[in-house]
């Protein structure tokens, strides 16, 4: 995987790169994909879908993260159509994705009904908080969405008196669904 280049700071997130690669790996993006972020912030996950896929759609509801975003993703090398938009979702959602992914927890109940009505065959929302987590994981669940949830902590080594400590990172819930399982019936 490719560096991400992020010289301008959003005051929030990114998301982590390990936490990426495990999000890209349950995104499953194709060359021909349209994938949609909601909370683009720094644009981290924006870039590193736009190297992936023919169509990006980020989402963000704040002004100054989305100049935060045009600007990291300025700064990587990308081929994809990307179209910024600043939007509260769910208004702002392309009626076409074939991926999504919810950066935060915010209307994330709009979201994913968008996303059952429109057929957004992969969702993947990360949340940090465990209450949060938990309703989110009830709201996957009764759209039919939910294939797994995924628990995963990051800790990075560092020097202390010569040997090698560690240093963690708060813990990652990943909710991920698709909707496949809302339109057949639920049968896989």
């Amino acid at each position: 995987m490719a560096d991400v280049s992020l010289p301008h700071d959003a005051k929030a997130g990114p998301t982590k790169s390990e936490v990426r690669a495990v999000l890209l790996g349950k995104l499953a993006l194709g060359p021909t994909d349209h994938f949609v972020e909601v909370g683009s912030c720094t644009g981290a996950v924006t870039v590193e879908a736009a190297r992936r896929v023919s169509r990006v759609t980020a989402l963000e509801r704040k002004a100054e993260r989305l100049q935060v975003t045009e600007r990291n993703l300025e700064a990587n090398d990308t081929d994809a159509d990307v179209t910024l938009r600043e939007a509260e979702a769910p208004d702002g959602l392309p009626d076409d994705a074939d991926a999504l992914f919810l950066g935060g927890s915010r209307n994330y109940e709009g979201v994913l009904d968008h996303a059952v009505e429109t057929g957004v065959n992969r969702v993947v929302m990360n949340v940090s908080r465990l209450e949060v987590a938990g309703e989110a994981t009830t709201a996957f669940r009764e759209r039919d969405l939910l294939d797994e949830v995924v628990q995963f902590q990051v800790s990075h080594g560092y020097e202390l008196a010569g040997a090698t400590s560690f240093d963690s990172q708060n813990p990652v819930y990943m909710l991920v669904g698709s909707t496949a399982r809302a339109t057949d019936g639920g049968s896989r």
